[in-house]
């Protein structure tokens, strides 16, 4: 097939340069895998799109190349035809009358850096010591200290694999940690860079210090960089992997680096073989270490091999429910957007659903785990999770009673007032009881009880507002609660797994965290302190006991944020719970997280292992001692939705109990034969067969009793 295959490509291209027998040595900075057995290096954009439409015409698999920094060979010789950017032909640098730079595919980074800040142009000093060429650099969205190149993308082009042109804007292409929407299907030629000014002596230092820097923290040998992408900021891939102490773990001539543990080195004669077998070491060892799954940086030439990589281990399946139909849906979606990209950073599968109707899906059922961040309406006021309960679901969160409990304002009160935690003075309107206790004063801020993100909230500053006011609130719900406004600093404290996080100090523009406050800024931009600067620790200590205490009366679970306002005389008088509490990134919750040193992504990952690790819920509330699928408390392999285990257990119990029973009687049947044989001397005997044919009897009657 290969000599076929050369063969017609040089016959139907005479001119084109045509290499036999490559080996992956010579294309690829790591240098494993045998050789390609044809690599053709085009020359102009009309070559390639020709080569790519006979390409097409007769089905061979084409492989585009580039650095090859980044490219881990095959030992086994691939069956297709390997095209790679000419240098002559896709290196130039030019640059328009709107100042923009034109660069072709192949240009280096560091290249591109050094050229644009002769050019008085800056912003890729922090690039510039990743040695990839500027195509794969695209596809990967490649970054560093905060820089990624798609920031600067104005316009691409290409083509597809068919040899038809392809364009997108920069805008037009999703630019994520490491990962771009490019198609997998395009080949980009150029791009188009939009720059900020610079100054040419300061960026050719910062070009120098930041190549410098790299040079003396990356290690030497031949590899293919970072083999795995950082979990988070505070979980980067190298740092997880040291701590299960792998640096210098090595499978034939594959050694993890010492240096620098997220790079593997080709010590002379690594073989494609063993560079995967030590990512699968690497990868269980985090996985069962930290609970994350690394996701490969690299690239393979086999076909299948990420996929197997990611099979083992495979990580449990989290189905993400965002939007539906409440006031809370364009929050929710940014929600389940971010949670979402947190958990895929964390390598699980991640599917997600925008459910607009309370009822069980697809996508749940084949789930290990739900992550429900639908704020408002079904998802979060307890039906959803009614609905999983019943169906033996795994899912994130709070239990539908808790859920139904804290997303009622009203009935929060009432368990704030039963508990003893301060709040304020507070009543309920309706439409036929409109009338203020005598003893309320104004201002009085109206709430709709089941409302969130401050939706359905009104601050009356007088008498002559309150109808209007109050009418309008009546349209939102039946019930309305009423309570009097308290000056003072608004906090809100964490509980995340059990744990109490660092409180947050809002400091809205306008004196009231209202919807504007907290995600359009139209009146101006939020304050958040964490910790809390206004109060004393004494002041704070107590709000977050008052939190922990309403979170164990709610019988809440995996997280819960707990708002309140502290009055001039430091007393936290707490305003609500919010079991489904935002995941945006201007949320508190993942503020306050991060600030007592965990990531976004270890947060989330947590609520996945408590659900998986916690007994289903029965539909009538009570735990069953078995996952859905069977599998004893504990051990979460394979949990999902549906089973009888409960069942099956409770029929065994039955089962020993009377065989515990029959052998207690055959027992004393025993001792009363052998005392009547061998009587009187056998008296004992009779005794203690009476005693055991009593025992069970006497056992349960002192039950009963115990109970009474």
């Amino acid at each position: 097939m290969n000599t076929t295959l050369f063969q017609e490509v040089r016959e139907r291209f005479p001119q084109l340069e045509l290499r036999r027998d490559v080996p992956f040595r010579d294309v690829t900075t790591l240098g494993v895998g045998s050789r390609l057995p044809v690599l053709a290096e085009v020359v102009s954009e009309a070559e390639l799109s020709e080569l790519l439409k006979f390409a097409a015409s007769r089905r061979f698999r084409v492989l585009i190349l580039g650095n090859g920094s980044n490219l881990v060979g095959s030992d086994e010789p691939p069956d297709a035809l390997a095209v790679r950017l000419a240098a002559r032909g896709f290196c130039a640098l030019t640059v328009d009358a709107e100042n923009r730079i034109h660069a072709g595919a192949r240009v280096s980074l560091p290249a591109l850096a050094a050229r644009a800040a002769e050019l008085k142009l800056g912003g890729l000093a922090p690039l510039s010591g990743i040695p990839g060429s500027l195509g794969g650099a695209l596809r990967m969205n490649a970054g560093a200290h905060g820089c990624a190149i798609g920031t600067f993308v104005r316009n691409l082009s290409g083509f597809f694999l068919d040899g038809s042109p392809w364009s997108a804007t920069g805008d037009a292409i999703l630019w994520e940690y490491h990962h771009s929407s490019i198609p997998d299907n395009v080949v980009i030629t150029e791009a188009v860079l939009e720059l900020p000014a610079g100054d040419p002596r300061a960026e050719a230092g910062a070009i120098a210090a930041e190549q410098e820097a790299r040079r003396s923290r990356e290690p030497g040998g031949r590899n293919a960089g970072c083999t795995f992408r950082n979990v988070s900021e505070l979980e980067p891939a190298g740092k997880l992997i040291d701590a299960c102490g792998l640096k210098n773990y090595r499978v034939g001539d594959a050694e993890v680096s010492s240096e620098h543990a997220n790079y593997i080195i080709n010590r002379g004669a690594a073989t494609e073989a063993q560079f995967l077998e030590l990512m699968h070491e690497i990868r269980r060892n985090v996985a069962e270490k930290f609970g994350f799954y690394l996701q490969p940086e690299v690239c393979f030439i086999s076909t299948g091999a990420r996929e197997a990589l990611l099979n083992d281990p495979v990580a449990p399946r989290v189905n993400v429910l965002y939007g539906g139909v409440s006031s809370e849906r364009e929050i929710s979606l940014r929600s389940g957007d971010a949670v979402a990209a947190a958990l895929r950073n964390a390598g699980f599968p991640v599917e997600l659903t925008d459910l607009k109707e309370c009822r069980l899906t697809d996508s749940m059922l084949r789930a290990d785990v739900v992550y429900p961040v639908l704020h408002g309406g079904f998802g979060e006021g307890g039906e959803l999770q009614k609905v999983m309960e019943a169906a033996k679901c795994r899912f994130t969160g709070s239990g539908s009673a808790a859920c139904e409990l804290v997303m009622d304002k009203i009935a929060t009160k009432r368990l704030l007032d039963r508990i003893g935690i301060p709040t304020a003075r507070w009543c309920v309107l309706t439409a036929e009881a409109r009338t203020l206790p005598e003893e309320f004063t104004y201002p009085v801020v109206l709430k709709a009880p089941r409302e969130g993100s401050t939706i359905g909230i009104a601050v009356v500053k007088k008498a002559g507002e309150f109808d209007s006011a109050l009418n309008e609130e009546l349209k939102l719900a039946p019930e309305i609660l009423a309570e009097e406004f308290i000056e003072g600093v608004e906090i809100t404290i964490p509980v995340v797994n059990g744990a109490i996080l660092p409180g947050v100090e809002i400091r809205s523009p306008h004196g009231f965290y209202d919807y504007d406050a907290k995600y359009v800024y139209k009146d101006g931009h939020t304050e958040y302190f964490c910790p809390i600067r206004s109060l004393s620790t004494e002041v704070v200590e107590r709000a977050a006991r008052y939190a922990f205490q309403f979170y164990l009366a709610a019988r809440c679970r995996d997280i819960l944020r707990v708002d309140f306002i502290v009055s001039s005389d430091g007393t936290p008088y707490m305003l609500e719970g919010n079991a489904l509490p935002g995941c945006t990134a201007t949320s508190l919750v993942p503020k306050s997280a991060r600030v007592a040193g965990m990531s976004f992504e270890k947060m989330v990952s947590d609520q996945v292992y408590a659900a998986l690790r916690r007994p289903v819920q029965e539909p009538d509330g009570r735990d069953s001692a078995t996952s859905s699928s069977g599998v004893p408390d504990g051990d979460v392999t394979g949990a999902g939705c549906g089973g009888n285990g409960a069942a099956l257990n409770r029929t065994l119990v039955r089962v020993c109990r009377w065989m515990f029973c029959l052998a207690l009687l055959l027992g004393a049947l025993s001792l009363l034969v052998a005392g009547v044989r061998n009587w009187p001397s056998g008296l004992p005997f009779i005794l203690n067969g009476v005693l055991l044919v009593c025992a069970g009897p006497v056992f349960h009657w002192l039950m009963q009793l115990e109970k009474k």
